[in-house]
């Protein structure tokens, strides 16, 4: 039977995994300059488009800023008609803020550029290589569902 890692080798893995994890994401993001919409804006979005409507305060939190900061990100957004904000049918001082057609194909768009441009560097690993990543990928993601 395997013996399991050193404290140690576990904090020098999760050290460099953090530091390659943010300068992959540096690089994928600069390619959400052809969105037109800054960082915090498209974060937002995201978390709209993929979790569902949420009222300022729990988009505030999801994104872990202060209302007031998350109350003008949603003005731009719905400036640009990327998120729409409805009143909550139950109570009409809460309002829902929801994704709009528009902001999804945004964000579906910015996905696109971002994994095609890392798919274009992948493209220079070998075939072990390129399995090796997909296997590590596997991995993250088990370890993802897992999280506690």
């Amino acid at each position: 039977m395997p013996r399991p890692p050193s404290s140690d080798e576990v904090l020098t893995v999760a050290d460099r995994l953090h530091s390659a994890a943010i300068h992959l994401l540096r690089r994928v993001r600069k390619q959400d300059i052809a969105t037109g919409e800054g960082p915090a804006r498209l974060s937002a979005l995201s978390v709209l488009v993929f979790g569902g409507p949420k009222t300022l305060k729990e988009l505030a939190a999801a994104e872990q800023v202060k209302p007031p900061t998350m109350s003008r990100i949603v003005s731009g957004l719905a400036r640009s008609r990327l998120v729409e904000v409805r009143k909550d049918p139950a109570d009409a001082r809460r309002m829902s803020i929801v994704a709009t057609a528009k902001g999804r194909s945004l964000l579906k768009k910015g996905r696109e550029l971002r994994i095609t441009y890392l798919a274009s560097q992948l493209e220079h690993l070998t075939p072990e290589e390129l399995s090796q990543v997909g296997e590590a990928v596997e991995i993250l993601t088990r370890l993802l569902q897992n999280w506690g």
